[in-house]
């Protein structure tokens, strides 16, 4: 079962899914609307979307997974694998489409109005840090894959994925779950109606140590407070959250310190790595519709800090206190989208257009790279003021030709401007850049429930700041190239997507990325390095069954090849980039009785030098989770977290460290190993 719409509601959806945090809809396509439960994982039927790899995982699919990590909730995106190689505090890594997304570099993720990834971070160009997200409020993940739709800009060359919490809960929640490895966690949440709109609040709090000999010691608060009223096509909304967390880490190993019997596969070479995050943000959203016009705003505030405490060469650089060093920033952001759509016929032909315009300024005050050892600080290797703004209008049109063609055209324009205060001044500067990105679809059918995609897109993601000022490494005094502010992505993609098995939901997407450089900024060592073009191409498949009976199944594979675009003697294989990567799930009940989950992730292997003389192996993991709801209102959840308890990695690189007592450096595969087998009960009672 889906959701049930009318041509008109289908245009509507088509022009808007990309534009807010929450579709706005025309007046008469809302009136329209049938709503029917979704039983699935996904709700991506024929002649809702404009590509074959977009589409909505739906509120049952989200809350039936097993999740080991908040951030694994993009995971539900086919193709999309999210890892750690560090503390549980810390952002995840990503991999799509043959992208080592590092964390959060060429996918965009805007969650409840706000825009996530972070430019200019202290660890890494767009980090995407989702802990602060709690699953059981999400009532939905919008994904695009590729830069095709005009309303995202920086870091969606690979895609984009928005993430919306509810307005109203069916009831309130007290929830409480224990677990092993020191797991525990309190949820309380509820929207009582207030006045003619309702509140909605959330509190957690959580503690994890996870399967490390040195306990993580993870500690979160997380708090949500939302005042939300009226319908989607005539409301508006107003949220604030706030997030803070502690932990230590046991980061990537070198495999040689395992072998050797030095410490253990879930040891630390420096028990002192950790960090500590906290993010506050205020958003508002407002939609109105009246006869044939759409309007949408939203706005944003967020204060986000973090410290984080890292030591990935051991004793390379300093033989005698450690390479530990000290990424931390204090950063304020604020923004936000105005839109007006036109449901407005044109030559006869019925058709949408979106003007739309996206400000933001990003303030970060201090964001500093230090030398420390356990913790206390031995040095500062740079300390920067960057500021960041930036404009984007753009305008998109969907056409309907015939009433089994369509072409969604759009244009978007972003103008950046940087300003670093380094405290070297030779560091210091301001650099602006500015890049046009033209956009276009054709969706022929429904045949026979059917539908066929052409996508191209033209996207970018911004470089690090630091990096388009900089003339001197600040380590070693040597000179160092600055970098182009904005780099181009070109996207190809034809697909298809079928709804012709009765019962069966599937889409097959063949692509290509062109990139005009990989990323240049490296955040652990605070200098730049050249770069190289790259070119990816794959094929995607995911396929879906619902059974009369409320069974349903899923299945998605990736296939991709990942090259850099140039020729250098040290190869042309891009290290982290994943070939092979698939899913299945099993799920089946209701809220009532019985209900069950089962899901496998295969993580393929990856080259890890360019010559792709040394690779990763594979991952393959299977989580399962099974639960009882009683009538009263009362539901018991047993999580078993990697079920056959693995001993594979969560995440590999390869490059030189020194161990203690070593005389010189070596050249190693350093890994994270995937936790070990945990379980998790979860009471919850609504009320």
């Amino acid at each position: 079962m889906g959701i049930i719409r009318r041509p008109m509601h289908r245009i509507t959806l088509v022009a808007l899914a990309a534009l807010a945090p929450i579709a706005a809809n025309a007046q008469q396509a809302a009136k329209e609307l049938d709503v029917v439960e979704v039983i699935g994982r996904y709700s991506n039927n024929v002649g809702e979307w404009d590509a074959a790899s977009a589409g909505v995982v739906t509120q049952e699919g989200i809350s039936k997974r097993p999740l080991l990590r908040n951030g694994e909730v993009l995971e539900a995106v086919p193709g999309m694998i999210v890892t750690q190689h560090s503390g549980e505090g810390k952002a995840n890594q990503y991999f799509l489409r043959g992208y080592n997304l590092d964390h959060g570099t060429d996918f965009a993720v805007s969650a409840v109005d706000t825009p996530i990834n972070l430019g200019s971070h202290a660890h890494g160009q767009g980090y995407l840090d989702l802990n602060f997200l709690i699953p059981e409020l999400i009532s939905r993940v919008v994904y695009q894959k590729g830069p095709y739709a005009a309303a995202d800009g920086d870091f969606a060359s690979a895609g984009s994925a928005r993430i919306d919490y509810v307005e109203r809960l069916p009831a309130s929640i007290a929830s409480l779950t224990g677990g092993s490895f020191g797991y525990r966690r309190l949820l309380l949440a509820g929207s009582p109606q207030v006045g003619d709109g309702s509140v909605l609040y959330a509190f957690e709090s959580l503690h994890n140590d996870g399967s490390w000999d040195r306990p993580n010691d993870y500690r979160r608060l997380n708090g949500v407070l939302r005042y939300s009223q009226g319908t989607v096509s005539n409301g508006f909304r107003v949220t604030a959250m706030a997030y803070n967390a502690d932990w230590f880490a046991t980061d990537q190993i070198a495999q040689r310190a395992v072998d050797s019997g030095a410490i253990g596969r879930y040891g630390t070479l420096d028990p002192t790595d950790g960090g500590s995050a906290s993010r506050y943000s205020l958003s508002s959203q407002w939609r109105a519709s009246q006869n044939d016009v759409s309007r949408n705003a939203s706005f944003y505030i967020v204060r986000s800090r973090l410290s984080l405490f890292s030591n990935f060469t051991y004793f390379l650089d300093d033989p005698v206190n450690g390479d530990q060093f000290q990424q931390a920033e204090h950063r304020t952001y604020y923004g936000g989208t105005v839109s007006q759509s036109w449901f407005a016929p044109l030559a006869g032909h019925d058709s949408v257009t979106t003007l739309g315009l996206q400000a933001r300024r990003d303030r970060v005050s201090p964001v500093a790279l230090r030398h420390t050892a356990a913790r206390e600080v031995l040095s500062t290797t740079r300390e920067d003021q960057v500021t960041i703004q930036s404009l984007a209008p753009y305008v998109s049109n969907t056409f309907f030709w015939l009433p089994k063609l369509r072409s969604i055209a759009g244009l978007r324009y972003d103008a950046y401007r940087f300003r670093v205060d380094s405290d070297n001044p030779v560091n210091s500067g301001t650099a602006s850049d500015s890049i046009v990105s033209p956009k276009i679809t054709f969706a022929f059918g429904p045949w026979e429930r059917t539908e066929y995609f052409i996508n191209y897109g033209q996207g970018f993601h911004s470089n690090d700041a630091r990096g388009t000022t900089i003339t001197i490494d600040p380590a070693s005094g040597a000179a160092v190239d600055r970098v182009s502010p904005l780099v181009r992505t070109r996207g190809y993609e034809l697909g298809m997507r079928s709804q012709a098995i009765p019962g069966v939901t599937s889409s097959l997407a063949l692509w290509e990325l062109k990139q005009g450089s990989e990323l240049l900024f490296v955040g652990d060592a605070g200098t730049t390095e050249p770069s190289r073009p790259s070119s990816r191409r794959g094929l995607e498949w995911l396929a879906e069954y619902v059974s009369p009976k409320g069974i349903a199944a899923d299945v998605s594979f990736a296939l991709t090849q990942a090259r850099f675009a140039d020729s250098d003697p040290a190869g042309s294989y891009i290290p982290g980039a994943p070939d092979r990567v698939a899913s299945a799930g099993l799920t089946a009940g209701g809220k009532l009785g019985w209900s069950g989950s089962l899901r496998w992730r295969y993580f393929g292997p990856r080259p890890l030098i360019e010559d792709n003389s040394v690779r990763s192996s594979s991952t393959s993991l299977v989580n399962a989770k099974v639960g009882y709801g009683f009538e009263k209102r009362m539901a018991v959840n047993f999580e078993v977290l990697n079920l056959f308890n693995s001993k594979q990695d969560d995440i590999s690189y390869y490059y030189a460290s020194q161990l203690r007592g070593e005389a010189a450096p070596v050249a190693d595969i350093h890994f994270h190993p995937v936790e070990r087998r945990a379980w998790r009960l979860t009471f919850t009672v609504n009320f």
